[in-house]
């Protein structure tokens, strides 16, 4: 059921959102464009996660496309040749907008976030489906890195993006061809955590995003925070680290989620790590 909103819905424009029972359904919305990022929805986009991220409505975000799309990447023509004109300031600090909402913020955005690849994801569509924690694909939507048939390459951070989540085989074939793949082949390569028919698509996103709103959230985002941080860690800083934001985690859960587990498994026997979460109140 979608709630009624208490207060203003960020966006509207190019980019739509939905609260729905605590998950915030937010739409890259330029359909007649295959939602292609222009400038307007890269900065219509990071004050819509601005909003979200302080707004009770928000407890998961799902990032979807309106239409028969994910997104086809940068707009070529706002994004390239529009700004081929401008100063530099001017093209820096719409490059600046755009990386700060497709990864310096989504990627660690402090609320559970899953992509939702309904159709086409091209090119630079990349860099925010991977900066999304996790990723459902309908089994028929259209993956390319096409870049090199355009004469460039997958540029802005694609690259590295993509380079993240993939094979070096899978990624260099798929680049240095410019062939398309399916849902299914980007959930064998681990683009995406699965895919699903179409008909099921909604459904089983939702499905993942209630059993995240399921956990304590304190500690669910220390744990995802605390995973892309010690990626490149070494483990003796990364042993350090873990040690400090599990401390953090403690200090600031109002739940309490540590002690509470503690206590069902060892002195009320009602809980199985492992098996189940322990029981949270309230």
């Amino acid at each position: 059921m979608t709630e009624t909103a208490t207060k203003p819905v960020p966006g509207g424009n190019t980019v739509l959102v939905e609260f729905e029972n605590g998950i915030a359904w937010v739409t890259m919305n330029r359909p007649e464009k295959r939602n292609a990022v222009s400038p307007a929805l890269a900065a219509e986009m990071l004050q819509v996660m601005n909003a979200l991220e302080i707004d009770p409505r928000c407890k998961v975000m799902v990032l979807t496309g309106a239409g028969d799309a994910f997104s086809a990447g940068m707009d070529l023509k706002e994004f390239f040749r529009e700004t081929d004109a401008m100063s530099p300031p001017e093209r820096e600090q719409i490059i600046r907008t755009n990386a700060q909402w497709q990864w310096r913020q989504l990627m660690f955005y402090p609320k559970p976030t899953i992509a939702m690849v309904n159709g086409w994801c091209f090119g630079g569509a990349f860099t925010p489906l991977v900066s999304c924690d996790l990723a459902i694909a309908a089994e028929d939507a259209t993956f390319g890195l096409s870049e090199i048939n355009w004469g460039i390459i997958p540029a802005g951070v694609v690259t590295k993006a993509v380079a993240q989540v993939m094979s070096q085989r899978d990624a260099l074939y798929y680049i240095m061809t410019g062939e398309t793949f399916d849902g299914r082949k980007a959930a064998a390569m681990k683009l995406v955590n699965e895919a699903v028919p179409r008909s099921e698509l909604r459904a089983r996103t939702k499905q993942l995003a209630e059993t995240l709103m399921g956990k304590n959230p304190t500690v669910l985002r220390a744990a995802k925070t605390a995973y892309r941080r010690v990626r490149d860690m070494s483990y003796e800083d990364a042993g350090d680290y873990l040690m400090a934001k599990n401390d953090q985690a403690r200090l600031f859960d109002p739940e309490q989620g540590r002690e509470q587990g503690m206590k069902q498994f060892l002195d009320d026997k009602s809980y199985r790590p492992g098996l189940q979460g322990y029981r949270r109140e309230g």
